[in-house]
């Protein structure tokens, strides 16, 4: 069966060097890569040796390949437009010399809008599946509507936008995690800031504007799955406030599709199973956050039919990603 992971990460030595300290989190990396038992920053780096020895060892087939977090959305924008475009050329000629492990997410320095668009459409003339989008910038999230130009350009260009989890905003830091840094990141920031700000892009009216636009989040949804009645059954009524033409619950189902990256457990899969459906699903480990090992291990383990693990593991992820026409 083939294997296709979604939210595989990769830097550069520009995108290093031009994260600011205070969002460099070494002992974190220190500790996982111990937990992991191999070098988390040394594999970010690797584009082609280990990395690939890594995927024929599980039985990974193909990684999309994506800037890890911050991303450029850690940076000003010249900053962010030359780690972007570096990224993505780096990404590039990865995938063309290995095109059939290797597709990519494009990076884009979302500090210029503009900029954002035309960088999206260069990486997917040249063959990119999407565009990978690293959570706020400097606090502000992407339902301010000087951003729906680049939802205007997916849109058009028929690819999906992965929001990934980056630190919270220094506001929220303060607010929910002074004195407990350590639920921050991973642990639980991550999504319940993800989580929130795919929401206000929900109820700001986006997917009205752009009705077949997609979003991708991994980490089984960043939890949204298990909210998804709650959610629905209490936000109704200001969603109608809003102008809104649908339901919350519509546009989670038709405008959202998920990943298990990072989330390796059967209880969360049934859960999204059962709220968005195996159509709406996708395989992805989080390398080199987690290990292949892991990751495998908990898709080989799944009580579905053989019918729905292909979806999982790979046609889904054909589908949306139109990954049969590279």
């Amino acid at each position: 069966m083939k294997v296709i992971a979604l939210e595989e990460h990769m830097a550069t030595v520009m995108g290093n060097e031009a994260v600011p300290p205070h969002l460099r989190r070494a002992a974190v990396l220190v500790d996982r890569s111990r937990y992991l038992g191999h070098d988390m920053p040394t594999e970010l780096l690797d584009l082609e040796n280990s990395r690939i020895k890594f995927m024929d060892e599980h039985g990974v087939d193909m990684q999309i390949l994506s800037l890890v977090a911050p991303g450029p959305q850690g940076f000003d924008a010249k900053t962010g437009i030359a780690v972007s475009i570096d990224a993505n050329d780096r990404m590039h000629e990865a995938c063309k010399r290995h095109p059939t492990r290797f597709a990519a997410l494009a990076a884009l320095p979302t500090a210029d809008v503009a900029a954002s668009v035309k960088e999206l459409e260069r990486c997917v003339k040249n063959g990119f599946v999407g565009t990978m989008i690293n959570g706020h910038h400097d606090g502000e999230f992407l339902d301010a509507k000087k951003y729906w130009p680049i939802f205007e350009a997916a849109a058009s260009l028929d690819v999906p936008i992965y929001l990934h989890p980056r630190n919270p905003s220094e506001a929220a830091m303060k607010a929910y995690f002074e004195g407990y840094e350590d639920l921050a990141f991973a642990a639980w920031g991550y999504s319940m800031d993800t989580a929130t700000h795919f929401l206000r892009i929900i109820f700001s009216g986006v997917f009205d504007a752009y009705p077949n636009l997609k979003f991708i989040l991994g980490h089984m949804g960043e939890g949204l799955p298990y909210w998804i009645h709650r959610l629905n059954d209490h936000a109704q009524f200001s969603a109608k406030k809003r102008g809104l033409k649908k339901s919350p619950k519509e546009y989670l189902l038709e405008n959202l599709l998920i990943t298990c990256s990072g989330n390796f457990s059967i209880p969360s899969f049934l859960c999204a199973l059962t709220t968005v459906g195996i159509d709406n699903m996708m395989f992805s480990i989080d390398w080199p956050f987690e290990s292949n090992k892991a990751g495998m291990d908990f898709l080989h383990h799944l009580p579905i039919s053989p019918a729905d693990m292909e979806k999982f593991a790979h046609g889904n992820a054909e589908k949306y990603l139109r990954l049969g026409n590279h």
